[in-house]
């Protein structure tokens, strides 16, 4: 029994589609490349699918440029004259919009301003007074900002020094208890030799 014959029609369900690409898609390039070794044909394809991945086959020691270039010669159809005008319309767009960005920064900085109407003077100076208020904001955020960090140190600086202080206090208490222990030391030391002194002299007068 053979295979039932399909409709040619687009398939609706999108992942049975991208299906349905994939398997000819590998089928097509398969004839492209027979085709081009049976009939020593150059053979150039290029296709898109629904989601715009691209997918080329060339013959060998051939360039897609050269096959175009000899099918404008055959049909007498310039491929590239709508892409040369898009490109031609997109230059013209961007020199418009550079000249207009040219233009409004002249006039923020109060040149070019003669033969501007009331209502276009006016939609300038409601720019300039928003650009103003953006540029006090950021002054001001950097203002609070150096405000905080400054604080940040000062108070880093301070826990230091007083961490320092204590030290030096502990340092200094130390040093006054070794000298004081030290001297009581000493005074014990004298006291003793004293003692033994004493009683070596009294050792000898009773003899």
């Amino acid at each position: 029994m053979g295979r039932g014959k399909i409709a040619i029609k687009k398939i609706e369900n999108p992942t049975s589609r991208q299906v349905t690409y994939s398997k000819r898609r590998l089928g097509i390039m398969k004839k492209a490349k027979e085709l081009t070794v049976l009939c020593d044909a150059q053979v150039s394809l290029i296709m898109f699918s629904s989601s715009g991945k691209l997918a080329d086959y060339c013959s060998p020691s051939t360039e897609i440029k050269d096959v175009f270039e000899r099918y404008q010669q055959v049909t007498g159809i310039d491929i590239w004259d709508a892409q040369y005008q898009r490109m031609q319309d997109t230059l013209k767009n961007l020199k418009e919009i550079n000249h207009n960005l040219q233009k409004e920064i002249r006039q923020r900085k109060g040149e070019n301003l003669e033969g501007l109407e009331i209502k276009e003077l006016r939609g300038l100076e409601q720019k300039l007074e928003e650009s103003i208020k953006i540029v006090r904001q950021r002054k001001y955020h950097v203002i609070a900002t150096q405000t905080d960090t400054y604080k940040k140190k000062l108070r880093s600086t301070r826990e230091i020094y007083t961490t320092l202080l204590h030290e030096l206090e502990v340092e200094d208490e130390n040093q006054r208890r070794s000298i004081v222990a030290e001297d009581l030391i000493g005074v014990y030391d004298s006291a003793i030799l004293m003692a033994n002194q004493q009683r070596t002299v009294s050792q000898i007068c009773r003899m």
